[in-house]
């Protein structure tokens, strides 16, 4: 059952090939004073996954930091070497770039706009001042972007200039000469767009935030036109590297939702937050605190499976521990794939015990869209101490529509509520509870079934003892899919697996 620049004298630029770390400033070359602003990050180190990041002057102890960062760094006046360090599983990378460290009395420039990061269209406003270079009166001005030799300059010691760009990141180099011949530069990062029409629009939800009693599917938007959305469900801030939505998220369990939305052209939106609070209805199986709670069944990792004999057809099955979807952060996985209605039995042993005379199964269930399933079946045994096996059997059945228990010489005894898993919406987590008692004799009680905090009363006792010649004392819980018609496959995902006994 079933992430600045101002030298008296050129550096030279270390040549080094292509890293996964980004620094953002400083730049290399860059003349700095101290303390200086570090920004860097990275995803991978050397092709593999980072995991953590650090730096360090010259051969000084390295600071050890995470893999997107920012940090004030102190340093003695004069040239360095600056390490910019990842390390992966197994690997490691590092970035050196040349700094000189001057007095912060040397240079006055202030750029006024663009400020670093921004991001702008093009022409855009270019505004700065410098009285001072390397201690030098300034004598003229002038920008550059990106590589370019093409500098612009005006004798002044101030810059107003409109600066056409393609679309894309760029360095804008913004340059000051004093009157000895000394040279200041400072190294803003902006980035070109199209003619911005502004800023997204902060992402909305539906429903809205808010308590609930049941679990819900929320559903993201925004007013503008072309945005991708990025989203967090457990409160961290998005960035673009965040999961993107692409449809409603399921919120079984208490959350909050975090979002922003980007478009080409536009500055990236406000951000969207919303609290989830779900609270199932005070209705539903009544557990005593002297109960004994198997937690966590779905994790064990002894769980087996094979073709229900029962069921004409064939059957192929396998599961595994998967991350996504979750609630506890890992559910089990069960796939299968039949023919002519076959069904696939995965069971595990999860405990010992021959005297508990109540049972309350609670789990909660995911169907994979586009899964055929007739059956879907959720089981308990106990093996009495006389050698008797108690079977609980108790099944969504689509062939009959109703929910069905085990009756005497294990035959299916439809029930009067209606049931069918090709029913349940897909995509989405169900939370099934399902009380039952034994009596000494061998009858089984099937109380109630609830379907997402429904209860559905069933109220019917029978025998259903059976000598199977299973080991005494062993408690088992079994989990099948039936298939639907000729041929085709399943999966559903199975979370906080959870039942008690007393």
């Amino acid at each position: 059952m079933n992430k600045f620049l101002c030298t008296s004298f050129v550096l030279l630029a270390i040549i080094a090939p292509a890293h996964a770390i980004t620094v953002s400033t400083p730049t290399n070359g860059a003349q700095v004073t101290s303390p200086f602003k570090l920004v860097a990050s990275t995803s991978t180190c050397s092709s593999k996954p980072a995991v953590s990041m650090g730096y360090s002057i010259d051969s000084g102890a390295t600071t050890i930091v995470p893999t997107s960062f920012s940090a004030s760094v102190s340093a003695s006046q004069g040239a360095h070497i600056l390490h910019v360090k990842c390390w992966g599983q197994g690997v490691n990378s590092v970035v050196n770039l040349n700094i000189t460290v001057g007095s912060s009395t040397t240079t006055s420039m202030i750029v006024k706009s663009p400020t670093p990061s921004a991001k702008v269209s093009s022409p855009f406003s270019l505004s700065a001042t410098a009285a001072v270079c390397s201690s030098e009166s300034v004598t003229t001005m002038g920008y550059s972007l990106d590589t370019s030799s093409n500098t612009t300059t005006v004798k002044a010691q101030s810059l107003q200039a409109a600066v056409a760009a393609a679309a894309g990141a760029h360095t804008l180099h913004v340059k000051a000469w004093g009157n000895a011949g000394s040279v200041c530069v400072t190294n803003v990062a902006i980035t070109v767009g199209s003619a911005s029409s502004g800023t997204a629009a902060t992402p909305g939800f539906s429903p809205g935030p808010g308590t609930f009693t049941s679990a819900q599917k929320v559903s993201l938007s925004d007013a503008t036109a072309g945005t991708t959305i990025h989203y967090t469900t457990n409160g961290s801030a998005p960035t673009t590297s965040s999961a993107i939505y692409s449809g409603p998220i399921s919120v079984a369990a208490s959350a909050v939702i975090e979002a922003i939305a980007v478009a080409p052209g536009y500055t990236t939106s406000g951000l969207a937050r919303a609290d989830f609070v779900i609270k199932q209805s005070s209705s539903g199986p009544v557990v005593p605190s002297t109960a004994t709670k198997s937690t966590g069944i779905h994790l064990l990792n002894n769980w087996i499976y094979n073709h229900d004999a029962g069921t004409i057809g064939t059957a192929v099955g396998t599961t595994s521990l998967v991350g996504t979807p979750s609630l506890s952060g890992n559910a089990r996985q069960f796939d299968s794939s039949y023919t002519d209605n076959g069904g696939e039995i995965y069971s595990v042993v999860y405990a010992s015990d021959t005297t508990s005379m109540n049972f309350v199964y609670d789990a909660w269930v995911w169907i994979e869209a586009g899964s055929s399933i007739a059956n879907l079946e959720m089981d308990s045994n106990q093996v009495l101490a006389n050698g008797q096996t108690i079977i609980y059997a108790f099944q969504c059945s689509g062939n009959a529509g109703v929910w069905e228990y085990s009756g005497a010489g294990a035959h299916w005894v439809h029930s009067s509520q209606p049931c069918n898993p090709a029913n349940w919406e897909t995509n989405f987590w169900h939370h099934v509870q399902i009380s039952y008692s034994r009596d000494s004799a061998g009858y089984v009680t099937y109380q109630s079934v609830w379907l997402d905090g429904n209860e559905q009363a069933i109220n019917a006792t029978v025998p259903s003892t059976f000598a199977l010649g299973w080991k005494v004392g062993v408690v088992q819980t079994q989990f099948q899919m039936d298939g639907l018609a000729t041929s085709g496959s399943s999966t559903v995902y199975l979370d906080n697996l959870t039942i008690s006994r007393w």
